[in-house]
């Protein structure tokens, strides 16, 4: 009798599990999903009109076109504000507008009726970097001010943001000064990344110009930057430091060095930001022969491996293994990137697949991360995007 009632009772909640479940599922699906949005270069022939963007599920691997998000110039480099609602571009030109300075904009990221959002932006408002051709953008961790590096301007500009995510005037300005080693290149200062410290602390910018990674005091509440001379790391003559990478630990950063086509790996005292170089290494294979220009370079969120580009004639990604212990890389391969010019790649948040934004010929790549190795493999996706030169991924909440 007892065993009849608990079988009417199994039968009873069948309909309520399967509705439990069919929900599981779909918070699950949803948890996974995320738009990636794309920068590009609109000028010199390109046939791109600004920030494109796409959705992705990394629980299938789907990834679906969304077509232009925005129609902006040169959008070389985005970010995200922290509360998931803004996104701001730099304009990557000498004289935005009139002035004689490059363009930060400002835009809302649009929502549909439950808050998602669309892949689909509009413009705030735009306002000159106090510098020209800025390349790259970060938004502090209060998400109260940009930090933009002007690579001709040789400068570092904070802009406040307001509540509504439109941008306000510059609180701070720091001009670089100094040459190195190459008289083509090297004349001149050229500041090329700045990136903040997981505390909000510290400002690591790299100077491509001076072959020099300078570290700012960064105050929060006032939007300054304050130099510190002291903490200043420098690499070869002729390196040329692009971008910076910080370890998930704080314990080690990373420099890829765009003209010597190498990553440098360096200690980091996270309480005072002090750098000591461990070691660099080649992006490239040592029979390599053949234009040298280191471009990007990201860390697995699991900590265990370094990614790196060429988008010289190489077109390849070096992968590293990183030593937990102390820091140091260890090649695993280098890899074809199905294209031309990888000037950017990114990792997608769960760590299951690197997207490669080719711009020399016109696409975005998708590899699979092997999470033993780190070691990529071609997934088969190639999508056509006109001169993709940055990638960011939102999470759909």
């Amino acid at each position: 009798m007892k065993i009849r009632q608990n079988l009417i009772r199994i039968l009873t909640l069948l309909p309520v599990l399967s509705s439990l479940a069919v929900f599981a599922a779909a918070g699950a699906a949803q948890k996974g999903e995320y738009i990636l949005f794309v920068g590009t270069y609109t000028e010199e022939g390109s046939k791109s009109k600004g920030i494109y963007s796409y959705q992705y599920d990394a629980q299938t691997g789907k990834v679906t076109p969304l077509g232009l998000a925005a129609e902006t110039t040169n959008p070389s480099w985005v970010t995200i504000h922290p509360n998931g609602r803004f996104l701001y571009a730099v304009n990557e030109v000498g004289n935005y507008k009139g002035s004689n300075d490059g363009g930060l904009s400002a835009f809302s990221i649009d929502r549909d009726k439950d808050g998602h959002p669309t892949g689909k932006l509009t413009l705030l408002n735009e306002v000159p970097t106090h510098g020209a051709d800025p390349c790259y953008v970060t938004v502090d961790k209060t998400g109260k001010y940009a930090l933009v590096a002007n690579y001709t301007g040789a400068s570092i500009a904070v802009i406040r943001i307001a509540e509504d995510g439109s941008l306000g005037i510059g609180s701070s300005v720091m001009f670089h000064t100094g040459h190195s080693a190459n008289p083509q290149r090297q004349r001149s200062a050229h500041v090329h990344s700045v990136d903040l410290s997981p505390d909000n602390r510290f400002a690591y910018v790299d100077d491509l110009g001076i072959d020099g990674l300078l570290v700012y005091k960064f105050d929060d509440s006032k939007g300054t930057l304050v130099s510190n001379s002291s903490k200043y790391a420098t690499f070869d003559p002729g390196a040329g430091p692009r971008h910076f990478a910080l370890h998930p630990s704080g314990k080690f950063a990373y420099v890829v060095s765009e003209m010597q086509g190498t990553v440098t790996a360096f200690s980091n005292d996270p309480a005072t930001a002090t750098l000591q170089r461990l070691q660099t290494v080649s992006i490239l294979p040592k029979d390599f022969k053949g234009e040298i220009e280191g471009a990007e370079l990201k860390i697995h969120p699991s900590g265990k491996f370094l990614y790196a580009s060429n988008r010289g004639d190489g077109n390849s990604i070096a992968v590293f293994s990183i030593d937990a212990d102390n820091g140091t890389l260890s090649p695993v391969e280098y890899i074809p990137t199905q294209g031309k010019t990888p000037r950017s790649f990114e990792i997608d948040p769960t760590g299951t697949r690197l997207f490669v934004g080719n711009q020399g010929s016109n696409n975005i790549v998708v590899f699979r991360i092997d999470q033993k190795t780190g070691s990529l493999t071609p997934t088969g996706q190639v999508f056509d995007q006109a001169s993709p030169v940055c990638l960011k991924f939102l999470k759909i909440e």
